[in-house]
């Protein structure tokens, strides 16, 4: 056994919960005036809006809004489809906010998170950096709106799925390729993005083939021209890459699948990978929204 303690919101941290418009969100402002290098932060399917990560964030100097997407107050239940129009609605407030450092924001996603960050780089305007903790480059889970374009779902084949005697699935073969037959056209069309990408990948992460999506989205992006993004790959890291010192998540019920799945994970890897990660998107944001150079500072 042992103990941890930790405070989530450093003396002079400021919560506010933001109901503008259609935003259902709540933004973590440092101590000091500002104005502050500014992140949208994002969760995957477990929907509702977890907080512990944007104000963690708050604490070394970013402007952090948590921002709720599915499954929280007057937002929608499920997850069928999303429309960026909501999206770029929270990304134009921040670009708004006396308190936000300009030009451009960044975006940090955790899975489903991590596909619709790529999805806000490629079409919408005023983003300089973009970091994916095991996230996809194919559009995941609903369909995906966007004016007029449509982005489907890749293809999911329950047969692919593996239930082992605890019960819990393996779910890491059960999507489909975005890089054959129909489900290319959930191939979300990063290389239109004018921002950097850096990509967390936890290479024993279960839910997904999330170093395939890592090494496609580069591929694709020196295809056209553009700048290879950064790929930070930890061996033994699962796929719930949480900030430093959070107990590794094993498994736990995933919504899509209405069963309990496994995320992958050896714990000490994975728990060494949660301290590393951490200073590396620190350091990404730090360069490219801050524009210092990353002295970062292990204090949590």
């Amino acid at each position: 056994q042992a103990q941890h303690e930790r405070a989530f919101l450093r003396d002079g941290v400021r919560r506010v919960p933001v109901r503008e418009g259609r935003i259902r969100a709540t933004l973590f402002l440092p101590p000091g005036d500002g104005p502050f290098p500014g992140i949208i932060d994002l969760y995957g399917t477990g929907g509702g809006l977890p907080e512990y990560r944007a104000c963690l964030l708050a604490n070394h100097g970013f402007a952090v809004l948590a921002l709720a997407f599915y499954g929280y107050e007057d937002l929608p239940k499920g997850m069928k489809e999303f429309h960026l129009e909501y999206f770029e609605e929270a990304v134009n407030y921040m670009l708004q906010h006396t308190q936000v450092k300009g030009p451009g924001i960044g975006l940090l996603g955790h899975s489903k998170g991590g596909d619709l960050c790529v999805s806000m780089a490629s079409f919408l305007k005023g983003i300089t950096a973009t970091a994916l903790i095991n996230g996809s480059v194919a559009n995941v889970g609903a369909v995906l709106r966007y004016k007029d374009i449509t982005i489907p779902p890749l293809g999911i084949n329950p047969k692919r799925i593996k239930v082992g005697k605890s019960g819990i699935a393996d779910i890491i073969d059960a999507l489909n390729s975005p890089l054959e037959g129909p489900d290319q056209q959930s191939f979300i069309p990063l290389e239109k993005a004018e921002c950097c990408f850096l990509f967390i990948v936890g290479q024993d992460d279960h839910n997904w083939k999330s170093e395939f999506f890592a090494v496609e989205g580069s591929k694709r992006l020196q295809a056209h021209g553009k700048e290879k993004p950064e790929i930070v790959c930890y061996p033994g890291a699962g796929h719930y890459i949480e900030p430093p010192f959070f107990p590794m998540c094993a498994a736990s019920m995933h919504l899509l699948f209405g069963k309990p799945v496994m995320w992958g994970g050896e714990p000490k890897a994975h728990c060494e990978a949660q301290i590393d990660a951490w200073q590396q998107i620190q350091a990404f944001f730090r360069k490219h929204l801050a524009g210092k150079p990353s002295g970062t500072s292990s204090k949590l």
